[in-house]
């Protein structure tokens, strides 16, 4: 009985290098995620929902912060129409992650649909800094998986025993400000021949007090907006 030969496609990357790098990759913010994600599910079980709500609520929402907020608008009874526009608020951030995420190097529908349902802050600065710039799709769907889970295990485990935590423990929340710190600093680097976003959120800062003291967010959200913007076409058009 002859031994069948399996033939692989040489350009096709296999899946076993890219799911180890992706996990390695995902280490870091797997660091940040885990507390948060234990606090979650702490607040969670504290309010008076089944510990199941966090592993729902972690898989099929996905939104981090809002997350945090839904807990107390759920347990008020909130309006609908309140929940929805916290949600439109809070995460309206990510419309301006799509313009630079790398959706383009996803394959397959259900790839693309999935890679976008799961484009979070920590995914988006992963994958847009100069190491990322040879990450294939896969490599990406692989990354967005892995933190995913991290919230998903993290946000039950603390549901799970959130009977055991006392109210007062306080500092976990100091690792996301930490996580995103370095993230910021991470993606300041790799952003060299680009006007830094710190900057540019400085500048328009200054230009609203300066023009419109009495309206200085708005006019400054919206400069900022539009410099992220036109950095973006500036940066298309040159590539």
């Amino acid at each position: 009985m002859s031994t069948p030969v399996v033939i692989r496609d040489p350009d096709r990357p296999s899946r076993t290098p890219e799911a180890l790098a992706a996990l390695k990759d995902s280490g870091s913010v797997g660091l940040g995620l885990v507390p948060i994600g234990l606090a979650f599910g702490v607040l969670l079980s504290h309010s008076g929902l089944a510990w199941w709500w966090a592993t729902a609520c972690a898989a099929l929402i996905y939104a981090g912060s809002f997350e945090f907020l839904l807990v107390g608008l759920v347990t008020a009874a909130a309006p609908l129409s309140s929940i929805a526009l916290t949600a439109l608020l809070v995460n309206l951030r990510h419309v301006f992650y799509a313009l630079s995420f790398p959706l383009h190097r996803v394959r397959g529908s259900l790839g693309k649909t999935y890679s976008t349902f799961a484009l979070t802050d920590e995914a988006y600065a992963l994958t847009t800094t100069e190491h990322a710039r040879d990450w294939t799709g896969a490599h990406i769907l692989w990354l967005q998986g892995f933190t995913h889970l991290y919230w998903v295990g993290a946000a039950t485990a603390g549901a799970l025993l959130g009977s055991f935590i006392p109210d007062g423990v306080t500092g976990m929340d100091f690792a996301m400000t930490a996580l995103f710190a370095v993230l910021a600093i991470d993606g300041v680097r790799s952003s060299r021949n680009d006007l830094p976003t710190p900057l540019l959120a400085v500048l328009s800062a200054l230009v609203a007090r300066l023009v419109t003291p009495g309206q200085l967010l708005p006019v400054a959200f919206t400069l900022f907006t539009a410099g992220l913007v036109a950095r973006y076409l500036a940066r298309t058009r040159h590539a």
